[in-house]
C-alpha cells in the first residue's frame, strides 16, 4: 500500500465546456504534458500549481485533489 495524490481534474474539465487538456494547461502556465501527467496521477503537482488548479474551477483544494492510500 502507498499514498498518492489522486485528482477530479477530468470530471471537473468536462464539467467546464469540456475544456481540453491545453485550455487547462493555458490557464495555469503550465505544459498541457505537466497537466496529462497531474491528471493521470503519475506526478504531484506543486503547491501553488494545485492551488491554480482549484482556482481556475472555482473549487475548495480538497475538492479537486485527495491524498489517499491506495494499491500499488
Amino acid at each position: 500500500m502507498a499514498k498518492k495524490v489522486l485528482n477530479n481534474i477530468r470530471k471537473l474539465r468536462l464539467e467546464n465546456n469540456g475544456m481540453t487538456q491545453a485550455e487547462l494547461a493555458e490557464k495555469i502556465d503550465a505544459t498541457r504534458q505537466t497537466v496529462n501527467a497531474i491528471e493521470a496521477a503519475k506526478y504531484a503537482p506543486s503547491l501553488e500549481l494545485a492551488f491554480k488548479i482549484a482556482d481556475v474551477f472555482g473549487e475548495p483544494l480538497e475538492m479537486v485533489f485527495e491524498y489517499k492510500l491506495t494499491e500499488k
